[in-house]
């Protein structure tokens, strides 16, 4: 018999465990039984939650409106009031081709559903499909189709239907943060590799994952300590009686070498019977996913993980857009950085700009530029204040500040303080967006993942700035920074941007 220990008012189920199923009492072995019970259709004991029908009908009435919208704009645009018929009816087949498009480019995969970046992606790739489409047929049936019209109206439809995916992703994530839409999870592992997995699931409510119980083999350290509110332990894995006794949505295995194989197949199978979903995680954290990539060898599907891009062709890319957006920046600050000075001259004693010697990339050293937001002797009386430290347990922080200029809580309040670097951006000591640039201090007491790092430039803001500012501790500003080194790319870099601006106007963590 299958012992389930159960905690948290969930009922005690009877032997679930079918009576031929292979059972080895001498050592924690995965057993996938050969013969399962006997399969109720998913569609007689579940339902599909009603939010996943109800965003899809959603994502498919906005996308349907996005591409009436780009068509009857760029007609209007295009031809006013002379509309032939041709380019009528060009403009009624239109959206049923983006709708076409958007399901091939698996734009309504309820897997994908409120997951964001993966929808955007979805419906960038049915814009150049959709236009490329076009393009082909024009040139097949040699139609002179007006380019005007496709030039405005493909990327119309394109704007507005990510805007709609924006505002859906924005009403799912609202409702997920109180346990709403969320998919039922079990999680199949080991002790170690299910308290990982379960606790990356729980800290992103926003993806939609709920675990609502765990499974672990017999003998596992996991049975002796409490791994979450809902608890699930057993001496023998049976987890095809816990999917149906707990009605989940996903079976979510962590990495362990005895599931694998043909077990995992066979249970792969079992699971696709009944609809419900298999995803496998490889113990691998802090990794994006255009990093990673699966490639076929010798029959087996091999985990392929790309290196980092910390050199060559896009750290060239990444330094000519740095100066380029900075530039930029700089020039439409510069009314803003006039004024800053002048305010900081005229309230307190000191030069208008503090410099500061920070670590850049290689642990090259540069003076950072700052406006000064503290009295002139802020440092030698920084000592005294030590004790009285609010940071991280590395970086000082104090949230009364006595050294901080009555003009200076404002300027760093919305990180105006900040503006002057960039013309460290300029200057190539310092990129837009990367890890907090440190004090040659810190760098002397950084462990060797730390020093990790200092493989790209520092950065006027980063994850850190968008993630809690001063209000992280030292852990999490270091995975914040590592994941940014791991994972950069330009689309991170123009999120974090925008996400940067969110954080300064609502002026989290600043003190």
């Amino acid at each position: 018999m299958t012992d389930f220990v159960v905690s948290e008012g969930l009922a005690e189920p009877a032997d679930l465990r079918p009576p031929t199923a292979k059972t080895d009492r001498r050592r924690p072995v995965w057993v996938v039984p050969d013969e399962v019970p006997a399969i109720v259709p998913r569609s007689a004991r579940f339902t599909e939650a009603r939010w996943v029908a109800k965003y899809r009908w959603a994502a498919l009435a906005g996308d349907l409106s996005a591409a009436l919208i780009g068509v009857s704009l760029a007609l209007v645009a295009r031809f006013g009031a002379q509309i032939t018929w041709g380019y009528i009816i060009l403009g009624a087949v239109l959206p049923i081709t983006w709708l076409a498009c958007v399901a091939l480019e698996r734009g309504y995969e309820t897997r994908y559903f409120g997951t964001g970046p993966e929808e955007f992606r979805s419906i960038l790739r049915a814009t150049f499909a959709l236009t490329a489409l076009v393009a082909v047929m024009s040139y097949a049936t040699k139609s002179n189709v007006a380019r005007g019209f496709v030039v405005l109206a493909v990327p119309m439809t394109c704007v507005a239907a990510l805007l709609v995916r924006w505002l859906l992703h924005r009403s799912i994530s609202s409702r997920r943060f109180v346990g709403r839409c969320m998919r039922r999870v079990l999680v199949v592992g080991r002790n170690a590799q299910v308290t990982t997995l379960r606790r990356h699931l729980e800290e992103r409510p926003a993806d939609g994952y709920v675990v609502v119980a765990t499974c672990q083999p017999r003998g596992d350290a996991a049975e002796e300590a409490d791994p979450g509110p809902i608890r699930l332990g057993r001496t023998e894995v049976d987890i095809l009686a816990a999917v149906d006794q707990y009605e989940v949505d996903v079976v979510a295995v962590a990495a362990d070498p005895e599931l694998a194989g043909q077990s995992l197949r066979r249970l792969s199978w079992a699971l696709e019977q009944r609809g419900i979903d298999l995803i496998v995680s490889p113990g691998i954290v802090e990794v994006a996913g255009p990093r990673i990539s699966i490639r076929p060898v010798a029959g087996l599907s091999l985990l392929h993980l790309e290196r980092p891009s910390v050199s060559g062709g896009p750290h060239l890319l990444k330094s000519i857009f740095d100066r380029v957006v900075g530039l930029g920046l700089l020039l439409l600050a510069t009314p803003v950085l006039l004024v800053v000075a002048v305010l900081v001259k005229l309230t307190s004693r000191g030069p208008v700009l503090f410099r500061q010697t920070r670590v850049g990339r290689a642990g090259v050293e540069f003076s950072m530029l700052k406006f000064r937001t503290m009295c002139a002797d802020a440092e030698e009386r920084k000592a005294e204040l030590h004790a009285l430290s609010e940071g991280n347990g590395v970086l000082f922080k104090l949230r009364d500040d006595p050294r901080v200029t009555r003009i200076g809580r404002y300027l760093r309040r919305f990180s105006l303080d900040e503006l002057p670097q960039l013309v460290n951006v300029l200057r190539g000591d310092m990129s837009l967006v990367g890890p907090r640039p440190p004090l040659a201090t810190e760098v002397a007491t950084y462990a060797i993942d730390d020093a990790r790092r200092m493989l790209v430039k520092p950065g006027l803001t980063g994850l850190w700035q968008v993630s809690g500012r001063s209000d992280l501790t030292w852990e999490e500003s270091v995975r914040l920074d590592l994941r940014y080194v791991d994972n950069w790319s330009i689309a991170l870099d123009l999120l974090i941007l925008w996400k940067t601006a969110r954080a300064v106007l609502g002026r989290d963590g600043a003190y």
